[in-house]
């Protein structure tokens, strides 16, 4: 139990100046309190002392936490604190289990109404107590037998089933009979028809004798659609029940058919037999649910039929899927902090420090005929604010991408042309030897995102020029018919491990023989991302040691 605040103590005449007031409290039949602002308790009618086993002299000007839980008094002081400070009236304990402590040590469920008023600087607190001891142990009893269904199955099913399909033939006679059969007549009766769980009884053969109203309600089936005519298996997928056949074949050495001796064979043999399923309902949906299957037997322990209890654990499996997709998500965001991290780390530094140095140096040239050497460093920190300009870009491209603030522009243009201005482009970036062959087949005139072609294209050659030795050669074409558009770019580099391509278009990755190159692994995902805003599809083909290929078709 949880009670907020009420100055000293005050009388019961003082504090009700009508009689009948002081009757209605003296006498209610549900226990009230009142504290100050402190918390000390002013005044206590008899229920509540009743209730807890106080004389009023043992509570009024003691603290209302005489009544709390230890477990949970320092928690309760700091709620009585802050209700103080905004006082409202309302039900207390929201969504908690609410407890009290008699005097003997013993806890009680309770619930309680909290209310408040002023009396010039005065603030109090009145409590309305209700002891639920018998609601909860109703409420465990409910739920013990809608979620714990399967051990009453354990410990008493085959007695239950038996008794249901007999007492549902001679229900009159067991009346004139005796009353405390009428009785357990009413408790099966009533476990069978609001029992929150699907009950069905077949015989030896798997025909289903028995359907209960939460079955009908659940499956979509009336009990006369299936009594005597369908085995359970009308509402499994047949996919499961093959491959469940397969795995007790292999678990149990012996061949097992994927029909009803799937869901019989274990009971048969006195095993455990709870197994998850798809249920499928009447008009085609379908829903998880842990079945149990239990043999029924007479008195001389022949089977003679089958029980299974199934239990709708959906909200369940929903729960876990919603669990399992937030850590997924979780551990994506936590590694991809990770590469962020180490690839900043290293690709703003390197820059940064040419930077540093070349405006150092730059202050020691100060004569006319040093001239050469300033132009040397101005072109490395001019060199060194476009790297770091284009890294920015990559986050700033990757962020509207994710957004969905990217679209493609199509328009006609001239592939070939605007290729050869491409490769003009990326010249200055040629290592010694190094060129670039390119070659066009069929019509140039395509319908795409220029600006988004252009990107692509000079990124996939820079990593082409950038990844391949000296004195090589980059291919690229460019071939248009009448169903597509192919573009490659193909390169005799130090190609990329077979375990890395997998990963290659993923944010932040680099392969991981190419540490000791400049790059942000945000490159390829990009490219990736524009191809596929335009309705095209990237491949890559790689040897280490051999090279590599980028082919793209739209």
């Amino acid at each position: 139990m949880i009670i907020a605040p009420f100055t000293e103590p005050m009388s019961f005449n003082a504090f009700f100046n009508n009689k009948h007031f002081a009757e209605i409290f003296d006498y209610a039949s549900i226990g009230i309190l009142i504290t100050d602002d402190k918390g000390v308790i002013l005044l206590v009618n008899k229920y509540l002392q009743h209730q807890f086993g106080y004389p009023e002299d043992e509570l009024v000007g003691h603290k209302i936490e005489k009544l709390i839980p230890p477990k949970v008094r320092d928690r309760h002081i700091k709620h009585r604190e802050r209700h103080t400070k905004d006082p409202h009236s309302r039900p207390m304990g929201l969504g908690m289990e609410l407890s009290g402590v008699k005097k003997d040590g013993s806890e009680i469920p309770v619930e309680v109404s909290l209310g408040h008023y002023a009396n010039g600087d005065d603030k109090y607190s009145i409590a309305f107590v209700t002891d639920i001891s018998q609601r909860k142990e109703t409420e465990i009893a409910i739920q013990q037998l809608n979620k714990h269904l399967e051990q009453q199955v354990k410990e008493g099913t085959q007695s239950l089933a038996i008794t249901v399909k007999q007492l549902s033939a001679q229900i009159k006679e067991t009346e004139r009979k005796d009353t405390e059969l009428e009785r357990a007549n009413n408790f099966l009766s009533n476990i069978w028809n609001h029992a929150g769980a699907i009950i069905i009884v077949t015989d030896i053969n798997g025909i289903i004798r028995l359907f209960n109203p939460t079955a009908e309600s659940a499956l979509g089936y009336n009990a006369t659609e299936v009594i005597d005519i369908h085995t359970p298996a009308i509402f499994h997928v047949q996919e499961e029940v093959d491959a469940r056949a397969e795995e007790l074949s292999a678990e149990l050495n012996m061949h097992i058919e994927p029909d009803f001796e799937v869901f019989a064979i274990k009971a048969r043999l006195r095993m455990d037999n709870e197994f998850e399923w798809h249920y499928v309902r009447k008009d085609g949906t379908q829903f998880y649910v842990s079945l149990n299957i239990t043999a029924l037997k007479d008195k001389s322990g022949e089977i003679t039929g089958f029980l299974g209890i199934a239990i709708d654990i959906s909200d369940k499996k929903k729960a876990e899927a919603e669990l399992r997709a937030a850590l997924e998500k979780e551990k994506e965001l936590n590694e991809l902090k990770s590469r962020f991290v180490s690839m900043a780390s290293h690709e703003f530094r390197t820059p940064l420090s040419a930077v540093l140095s070349s405006a150092y140096l730059l202050s020691k040239y100060v004569k006319a005929e040093e001239q050469p050497h300033r132009d040397k460093h101005i072109q490395r920190i001019v060199s060194s604010v476009s790297s770091l300009t284009e890294i920015l870009n990559d986050f700033l491209s990757v962020g509207k991408i994710e957004e969905g603030k990217v679209n493609a522009r199509f328009t006609e243009f001239d592939i070939e042309k605007q290729i050869d201005n491409m490769i003009q482009e990326v010249n200055h970036m040629l290592k010694k030897g190094q060129t670039i062959s390119y070659r066009h087949i069929g019509p140039s005139i395509v319908s795409l995102d220029a600006s988004m072609v252009k990107h692509v294209l000079i990124n996939l050659l820079s990593n082409a020029i950038k990844f391949s030795p000296e004195h090589s050669t980059v291919e690229l074409c460019t071939e248009q018919n009448e169903k597509k558009l192919i573009l490659s770019i193909k390169d005799q580099g130090i190609g990329i491990p077979q375990e890395d391509q997998e990963h290659l278009f993923k944010r932040f990755f680099r392969s991981t023989n190419v540490s000791d190159i400049q790059g942000t692994g945000l490159g390829l995902h990009i490219v990736r991302k524009y191809v596929e805003l335009m309705g095209g599809n990237i491949e890559c083909f790689s040897e280490i040691g051999t090279g590599t290929e980028f082919v793209i078709t739209f």
